[in-house]
């Protein structure tokens, strides 16, 4: 019997779907409560929008939104920031539009909603049936074929006919694009004292204060260093004079930024390069061939995607104009 018309795992009681009175806004949606949710399948989705684990989840969680509302499955994503600027609903609203994330979106800003689910990983899944009776949950990516089964039972379950036994299918592309698994030996990197780690300086970190790095000349991999003059913060490093950069031994397909301007009508240009050249074709979706790119929004900014073979390979930005923060990076 092939996977997508077997019984799938046991469903066990896991506990009640949590309330969502602690959202401080709702998107596409009045709000919404368990006892409304009564005779829905709920899927339950914490993200916040600069997640790269949670982007590359987005186009599953959105197709299973679109193919099974009729059978009715409901999505509610539950938006809880890890960034400052994450928790302000203007920057959460053009997100969530330019993403595509047309379901109920509550938006949790003050982490009540995800208190009250227990919930301590971005992304999260959690699954409940029409009794408001959470039956499946899953952190982080993957088990995609797996989720939707669960969905798919549980709408069984419920006596919805027309289910099907296809999987979807999403587009490979983008910022959503799976990593590169096989090959990805970098992991997610803060440039925030709070959090960091392997950065490499040639002399003392001034924290909380302006200070000059000059960039270290040989990084093992997965080390990282600054040149130039920088505030390195609890959560970020904010660029205090033009000229400045990082500098980051990795070996992946995909390299992220998680960036900010200093304000949104205020750009910092940027350039980077592989190994002290140009990337070319290896450019991301925010930079073009020659390196060059802007920082216009706070989120998530896709500065390489390597075309050739993957190895460990030296990146650096460098940014034209002072008052950017560098957040963290990811590879994918």
């Amino acid at each position: 019997m092939s996977d997508v018309h077997r019984p799938i795992f046991d469903l066990p009681f896991e506990g009640r779907l949590a309330s969502f009175d602690g959202a401080t806004a709702w998107l596409n949606s009045p709000p919404l409560t368990p006892e409304g949710l009564r005779g829905k399948v709920v899927l339950v989705d914490f993200w916040t929008y600069t997640c790269i684990n949670w982007l590359r989840t987005l186009g599953y969680v959105r197709a299973w939104a679109e193919r099974y509302a009729d059978s009715g499955l409901v999505v509610v994503g539950v938006h809880t920031p890890e960034f400052p600027f994450e928790g302000e609903l203007d920057n959460v609203r053009w997100a969530s539009k330019e993403m595509r994330v047309e379901y109920p979106i509550a938006v949790d800003t003050d982490y009540a909603v995800w208190n009250a689910f227990g919930n301590r990983y971005w992304p999260a899944i959690y699954l409940a049936d029409t009794e408001g009776r959470i039956r499946y949950h899953h952190f982080g990516e993957g088990e995609y074929d797996e989720t939707e089964l669960a969905i798919r039972q549980l709408l069984r379950e419920a006596g919805a006919a027309g289910v099907g036994h296809d999987l979807v299918s999403v587009p490979n592309e983008g910022l959503e694009a799976q990593a590169d698994w096989l090959h990805l030996e970098s992991p997610e990197t803060y440039l925030g004292y709070q959090q960091g780690r392997n950065f490499v300086s040639t002399g003392d970190a001034g924290f909380d204060r302006p200070h000059t790095y000059a960039a270290t000349e040989t990084l093992e991999l997965n080390q990282w260093s600054l040149s130039g003059e920088w505030t390195i913060e609890s959560g970020a490093a904010l660029v205090n004079r033009a000229g400045a950069s990082v500098v980051f031994r990795f070996h992946a397909r995909d390299v992220n930024l998680v960036l900010a301007p200093p304000a949104a009508d205020v750009p910092v240009r940027f350039r980077v390069t592989v190994d002290g050249r140009e990337p070319g074709d290896g450019h991301g979706l925010d930079t073009d061939e020659h390196g060059d790119g802007t920082i216009r929004e706070p989120r998530v900014y896709q500065l390489i995607r390597w075309r050739g073979p993957t190895a460990d390979r030296t990146f650096e930005i460098t940014f034209l104009d002072a008052g950017a923060r560098g957040y963290v990076f990811t590879f994918g």
